[in-house]
């Protein structure tokens, strides 16, 4: 008798069996458009407050940690990251955050529309705080 025909004279059905390969083009085209999506979203999170910064040609400082930014938009309205902080509750904010690392560097935003009065209050309630360590982060103008 010949392959693929029964003693009855009918054909022998094959089993279909589970196939074992992953089939692994979908989840790189997946990989490859998020990947698109945070490089390009990446650079917009990093400063989520509109400050129009002032203009140094100070040396760029390089920092490994996650940065801790306060903001004061033209109007002295102050942030932490990107929530709106009220009054005086900076301080109790910071060390909520930080904790006992007082030693974390603060970077302050601040709009050249802003007095030299509101930065000095906001970095004295960071001072006041217990934090020392303390950068202003500006604009380099040939950028």
């Amino acid at each position: 008798m010949g392959a693929g025909v029964s003693k009855k004279g009918g054909r022998r059905r094959k089993r279909h069996t589970a196939m074992s390969e992953i089939n692994v083009t979908p989840f790189v085209d997946v990989m490859l458009v998020l990947l698109i999506v945070f490089m390009v979203a990446a650079p917009m999170m990093t400063a989520g407050v509109p400050v129009e910064l002032p203009d140094s040609a100070a040396k760029t400082v390089t920092n490994n940690e996650e940065p801790l930014v306060v903001s004061v938009n033209s109007k002295g309205e102050v942030y932490l990251q990107e929530t709106k902080v009220e009054g005086n509750d900076l301080g109790a904010r910071l060390a909520a955050i930080i904790g006992e690392k007082k030693d974390t560097v603060i970077y302050i935003r601040g709009d050249k529309a802003v007095t030299y009065g509101d930065m000095m209050r906001v970095m004295g309630l960071i001072n006041q705080a217990g934090f020392s360590k303390v950068s202003l982060v500006s604009q380099n103008p040939n950028l």
